[in-house]
């Protein structure tokens, strides 16, 4: 009986600890930043660039996440504990929306700038 309620307990804190590994927070970057009214033409195109990596990085994540939870969720057919462990919280989406928005925004300032497009 002893090695039974092991199993059990061992079982159920198996079950509430993979949520924990389902994926990380988003960390979406704010529209506007403190530092914005200092930036010149060459600091608001560096930021672009590299908010254009950030973009691109994060849809690399994202096609991995939606490959991991369709694999999840046909594996949690046969393993259901594996529902938990998918990623709901859709962190590099929101993060790109973010991203995104901050991009709309740098293009206004440098338009407001007179900043030359390349």
């Amino acid at each position: 009986m002893t090695r039974r309620r092991y199993r059990t307990t061992a079982a159920l804190l198996a079950t509430l600890a993979l949520p924990a590994c389902a994926g990380r927070a988003p960390a979406p970057v704010p529209v506007v930043q403190a530092g914005d009214r200092s930036l010149d033409c060459p600091a608001i195109a560096a930021e672009t660039s590299a908010n254009a990596q950030k973009i691109g990085a994060l849809g690399s994540e994202e096609g991995g996440k939606v490959a991991q939870n369709v694999a999840m969720g046909i594996a949690g057919l046969i393993i259901w504990p594996l529902w938990f462990a998918m990623d709901f919280q859709g962190a590099a989406s929101k993060e790109t929306a973010a991203l995104q928005s901050r991009q709309q925004y740098l293009a206004t300032l440098a338009e407001q700038r007179n900043c030359a497009r390349s």
